[in-house]
């Protein structure tokens, strides 16, 4: 069995009203997506998503008649790819989906998974009003969530602070909270500076009373000083690594001692290939490791492969802020969206490979 083609699709769903992401000063009027299909010679199809593939076209040569299981081997090349062009990673994704549909196992399994379940924590991805946010609490609580993450980025950390303490009045010790602090990157148009050690510093300290989990991305991605001195002075986990670019930066991140929870996400960095090497040195150092899953319901999926195939993870993200971010939104490759259970978990399929079909009218309707 041989890689017979390789297709790269691309395609973009409206949103009216628009999505106001916390992390993002422009409203989004558009989910735009990347699909790859790698297909074998008798028929075999595997799918992925994430990054737009800039650069990859003229290269599908490298991949075409050769063994689609040799993933190590192909990893390699979308390293290098990946290095001189666009993130590639969705090739990555497509394989292992491939992989698992010949060998006739799903991805958790084939990772090395003993459970289809992972723990869920929703995922808020707009600011809102201390009081509104409140309620998103309590209807998470509602649809069995044991956990939220909420967004920092307002003009003052000071307001920030004051949202995560009405949720905790709100709901008490009903919910695990998380606070994502935005500050590890910055869309192309965003040049604010990131936080400074000792502000970052200042709002551990002025958390310190609302029982927060995991304090993400409290300070610049390549910080690795400002990050071990920040764990060193505060009891609170310290998360971060969603959005790094290679592979070798989280092997610093470990090697310095900067963070206790791994962000990576499979869609943008490493694929599972690449992660499930980083995630298995991450979890023997005694560290936290669940993907950051911010994208379309594939790459949801694929993340959530990660995590229930390394297994330890406390809470996987499940992005999801409805109105603003529904499941018809974020799933709209998907012919069935990703759902959470009535206890907050997800459930991977048994299927092999990912265990999804993709919508195939939705992704003519929607193809740019």
């Amino acid at each position: 069995m041989k890689i017979a083609r390789i297709a790269v699709s691309h395609h973009r769903l409206p949103l009216d009203p628009p999505f106001r992401a916390a992390w993002d000063s422009i409203p989004r009027t558009q989910v735009q997506s990347t699909v790859v299909r790698v297909e074998t010679d008798d028929g075999l199809v595997g799918v992925g998503s994430g990054d737009r593939m800039l650069g990859f076209a003229g290269h599908e040569h490298l991949f075409i008649g050769r063994d689609p299981l040799d993933l190590e081997r192909h990893n390699r090349v979308i390293d290098n790819l990946s290095f001189h062009y666009g993130r590639c990673w969705p090739l990555d994704i497509a394989l292992w989906d491939l992989a698992g549909k010949i060998k006739g196992k799903p991805c958790w399994q084939l990772l090395g998974g003993r459970s289809n379940r992972v723990r869920a924590y929703a995922s808020s991805g707009t600011l809102r009003e201390p009081a509104s946010l409140a309620d998103a609490a309590r209807r998470y609580l509602d649809w069995g969530f044991a956990a939220m993450k909420i967004r920092f980025h307002r003009r003052d950390w000071r307001d920030d602070v004051a949202a995560v303490a009405a949720v905790r009045t709100a709901i008490g010790d009903k919910l695990v909270l998380m606070v994502d602090c935005n500050q590890g990157w910055r869309m192309p148009w965003d040049t604010a500076d990131p936080w400074p050690l000792a502000v970052a510093a200042e709002v551990a300290r002025a958390l310190k009373d609302q029982d927060i989990y995991w304090m993400e991305e409290p300070l610049h991605r390549a910080d690795y000083a400002g990050l071990r001195a920040l764990r060193q002075q505060t009891k609170m986990r310290i998360a971060g690594g969603e959005m790094n670019r290679e592979i070798h930066e989280y092997r610093t991140l470990l090697e310095r001692e900067c963070l206790d929870v791994y962000q990576p996400d499979a869609t943008l960095v490493g694929g599972l290939t690449g992660l499930a090497e980083i995630g298995r040195a991450v979890l023997a150092r005694g560290h936290v490791f669940t993907p950051h899953t911010w994208g379309d319901g594939l790459a949801v999926v694929a993340n959530a492969h990660l995590a229930a195939g390394l297994g330890g993870a406390p809470y996987l993200e499940f992005p999801y802020d409805p109105p603003e971010w529904t499941l018809e939104r974020r799933d709209y490759l998907l012919a069935e969206p990703f759902v959470a259970t009535a206890e907050g978990c997800v459930m991977l399929s048994d299927k092999p490979g990912l265990g999804v079909e993709l919508d195939t009218r939705r992704l003519a309707e929607t193809q740019i």
